[in-house]
């Protein structure tokens, strides 16, 4: 008889010889190889060679008012005795506007300089060559950033230092700040050998479930609002809170999370009342004017006022989802399907490798029908890969009555390589349904989760542990039985407003503020009008532009705006490909200081130090994210039979592969 005791040392050994999980300085490649993460061991042969360059990431952060100030600091060190170059793969928020860099060797500083994408790699390759330090930053994805520096000498410390500004908007009258620290292992199907460069980054060394992260992380945060602080706390770290006033404080993270590298850093924040900051905010610059208009949401409307709804929940039970993140799904979905109401008809999709429908139609939330589904949910287990694209488009397939209203709910940690598809899937079928998205885990592909909720007008979710679903799904029953605000019409009048964003104001399902950004010509006067309906109301209020505020200290809103430009023109470039688009995107990056897929940040250190130009390529691994196991990079499911004789079979496997691999483990 076997013992889960015997099988656990064995389980793990298969685990690291599953096929998703080649070894750091070893890894496998062949024709067929498919772009995957893959787990680190901290082994080289040449004992003089630095596997972990990163010492530690430090962000400053500053905000005032709604915009947030942020610099971010990694180290890098090289303790082994040859020259390195280090690849660090990390995460950014979605909202964030990059707009500077620059790289310190001892005292020696370099403002990093930005250039069309090619351009910026050729530079750094050059100087590569040359024996010159230099670094270089990319992004891949909006909210992933590559971080290359070159001629790492032995013994050096070389600090890049990135800056960023972003909008906090608030939901519900609270004020959320994000700073993401890891990225979580992506799911992919496609071929290695004939991936692009952007996408090569998924082909990344992870640690084991279970191991600290290897560098240091360290954030202190200055809030100031204007007006009174209330609820202020982190869900996600141990912080320490220091009131200046009623509305300054300073937060800091305490000792003991030196080592919290593996999860988001989540702030959130209320004021005085629950009050927003509304209004209109004026930059008045050398060549363009910008404004920022933040106006308050109206009162939500009588449920009874709402007609009849179909949901479709689908939830994510891949591999990367197993124990924590399906658990939360549980948890979630729980909460939303037993709140339904009679009225209402619903369906469960499940999906991994492949997908499950509870029903081939809709039925109605009777209680029968509610514990069917709950039951269908709580027989999975998670494993398999991440196939959310065909899942989507078999629930926006599915049969649907008319003159009812879908909406459809997914659950999922966002750990695919397929973003672009996803959204222009959900773009394409705006007129078939609502989509709400609830990113599950603590390091969620934000990009994902939020770009879902964008392109189909919905709003995004995330829940970074079990005690956040309940309030979750509460929230999301309060958005669609009671819409804020329909119809909305933006218009100026008595001034001159162009590059506006966006063009137009999608239906508000939340209680966050109106927002658009754009130019301005002339003198700042006249009045911004918003009207609209609050269920069969009309609804109507203005702001004078005269009483706006004007300061030299809003030129973040430059930034934002081409942010936003940027990220709009990248949305329709993927569903349709234009390069106009392109150029337009590289134009907004090089004039406006912006990284951007097609403009990057590049820093050369003329001094050459490493005349040969020969060094040891590293990419840092990351760690898990908190409460991710080792499924996420690709590990076998856990065997529900401990006593399944099969695993036989399986061990005789592991032994050959053992034989057949030992060249893998020497020099």
């Amino acid at each position: 008889m076997w013992t889960t005791r015997f099988l656990r040392p064995v389980m793990l050994v298969l685990l690291l010889l599953a096929p998703a999980s080649s070894m750091a300085s070893f890894e496998e490649h062949s024709d067929d190889q498919t772009l995957s993460p893959y787990f680190f061991v901290n082994h080289s042969c040449d004992e003089g060679q630095e596997l972990l360059p990163l010492k530690s990431t430090d962000v400053d952060v500053d905000i005032v008012g709604v915009i947030a100030d942020v610099r971010v600091t990694q180290t890098y060190k090289n303790t082994g005795t040859s020259p390195l170059e280090a690849i660090y793969i990390f995460p950014g928020s979605t909202r964030a506007a990059v707009y500077g860099m620059k790289m310190t060797i001892g005292e020696r500083v370099r403002i990093a300089k930005i250039k069309e994408k090619h351009a910026a790699k050729q530079t750094y390759e050059q100087a590569k060559k040359e024996g010159k330090s230099a670094s270089l930053l990319e992004q891949h994805r909006p909210n992933v950033f590559k971080m290359s520096v070159a001629n790492i000498m032995p013994g050096d410390e070389i600090k890049v230092e990135l800056s960023y500004t972003e909008l906090l908007i608030p939901t519900d009258g609270t004020y959320e700040f994000v700073y993401p620290t890891v990225v979580g292992p992506r799911y992919s199907n496609q071929p290695a050998s004939t991936a692009p460069e952007s996408d090569k980054w998924v082909s990344n060394p992870y640690l084991m479930e279970g191991e600290a992260p290897t560098s240091t992380f360290d954030l202190t945060l200055g809030l100031a609002t204007g007006i009174p602080l209330q609820d202020l706390a982190s869900s996600s770290h141990d912080i320490g809170i220091s009131y200046l006033d009623k509305s300054q404080a300073q937060v800091s993270l305490k000792a003991n999370e030196k080592n919290s590298g593996n999860r988001d850093f989540i702030l959130r924040y209320r004021l005085e009342g629950g009050a927003i900051e509304s209004g209109l905010m004026l930059y008045e610059g050398k060549d363009e004017n910008f404004f920022l208009l933040m106006m308050q949401p109206p009162e939500r409307v009588a449920e009874k006022q709402i007609a009849p709804r179909d949901y479709v929940f689908i939830v994510d039970v891949s591999g990367s989802m197993n124990g924590f993140p399906l658990n939360i799904s549980k948890r979630l979905m729980k909460d939303l399907i037993g709140s339904l109401r009679e009225v209402d008809t619903f369906n469960v999709m499940l999906f991994a490798g492949r997908s499950a429908l509870l029903s081939t139609n809709s039925v109605p939330a009777t209680t029968e029908n509610i514990n069917k589904a709950l039951q269908f949910i709580n027989s999975q287990n998670g494993g398999g890969g991440t196939e959310l694209l065909p899942a989507l488009q078999r629930a926006l397939a599915l049969p649907q009555e008319e003159g009812v209203s879908r909406s459809i709910v997914v659950a999922t940690d966002g750990y695919v390589n397929v973003e672009p598809e996803t959204f222009d899937l959900i773009r394409n079928n705006l007129n078939n349904a609502n989509l709400f998205a609830f990113g599950i885990g603590s390091s969620v592909n934000r990009h994902l989760i939020e770009g879902m909720a964008h392109v189909g007008y919905g709003e995004p979710f995330v829940v970074t542990k079990p005690a956040e679903a309940p309030a979750a799904a509460a929230r999301l029953r309060a958005l669609i039985t009671q819409p804020v605000l329909t119809d909305i019409d933006v218009t100026f009048a008595g001034i001159e407003v162009y590059d506006v964003e966006p063009p137009s104001v999608p239906d508000l399902l939340a209680e966050r503020p109106i927002v658009m950004f754009g130019k301005y010509n002339g003198k700042p006067a006249g009045s911004v009008i918003v009207e609209g309906f609050q269920g069969a109301q009309p609804y109507n209020d203005s702001i004078d532009i005269s009483k706006a505020d004007i300061s030299a200290d809003f030129e973040a809103l430059k930034y934002l705006w081409a942010r936003h430009r940027v990220k709009t023109l990248g949305e329709y470039n993927k569903l349709r490909a234009d390069d106009k688009r392109v150029e337009e995107i590289t134009a907004l990056g090089l004039q406006y200081n912006l990284l951007t897929e097609y403009t990057s940040f590049v820093a050369v250190d003329e001094e050459v130090r490493n005349p040969a130009g020969k060094q040891n390529t590293v990419k840092q691994p990351l760690p898990l994210p908190k409460g991710a196991t080792n499924l996420a990079v690709g590990g076998i499911p856990t065997v529900p039979e401990p006593e399944t004789y099969a695993l036989l079979a399986l061990v005789g496997v592991m032994l050959l592969l053992v034989a057949a691999r030992r060249q893998n483990f020497s020099c």
